[in-house]
């Protein structure tokens, strides 16, 4: 057997990159960020989507460590380390204020899943959130004001949530 050329070498290896370039490529066009969550889908069993911006109290709990990595509503996986939560009746992609009327902290959520399927129970938290509104496992339920920020519609436009005004003055 003979040995390869220096010009064989070269088209080798001028191969190799060029098919490790498209793979890139595709693996980076896989991963490219997805279209916002249809804000037409459906609210919980029995539920109607609330598109008015307003705010909603009542019981917090956070998602059980079985739902790390489980496809939420939106088709994204769940990430207990993500500002993530799960409303039977905001539409998905909805910014809101999540406080607790307990300890008076408060974390921006992205609404994402379906949820909870307990009642007396209004928002669903990923373990991160709840940590930082002061929601301990032990506890497993508090008492909160969810506040809309920007509120999905029917049409794709956003509509400004009862926190939005509070959220852009505490921007400056």
């Amino acid at each position: 057997m003979s040995t390869p050329s220096r010009h064989s070498l070269r088209l080798r290896d001028a191969l190799v990159a060029l098919f490790a370039a498209g793979g890139l490529c595709i693996a980076a066009a896989q991963t490219a960020a997805k279209p916002p969550p249809r804000p037409n889908h459906p609210a919980a069993k029995g539920h109607k989507l609330d598109h008015s911006g307003r705010k909603q109290v009542g019981k917090a709990s956070f998602y059980a460590r079985q739902f790390n990595g489980r496809k939420m509503a939106d088709g994204t996986p769940m990430n207990p380390r993500d500002d993530n939560a799960a409303s039977k009746t905001l539409p998905l992609g909805t910014k809101a204020l999540v406080t607790n009327l307990e300890t008076g902290q408060s974390a921006v959520v992205t609404i994402q899943d379906r949820g909870p399927y307990v009642d007396g129970r209004i928002v669903d938290l990923s373990p991160s959130t709840a940590e930082k509104i002061g929601l301990s496992r032990e506890q497993g339920l508090a008492a909160v004001e969810v506040a809309p920020i920007a509120v999905p519609q029917p049409d794709g436009s956003m509509k400004p949530g009862e926190a939005a005004p509070s959220m852009a003055a505490n921007a400056y």
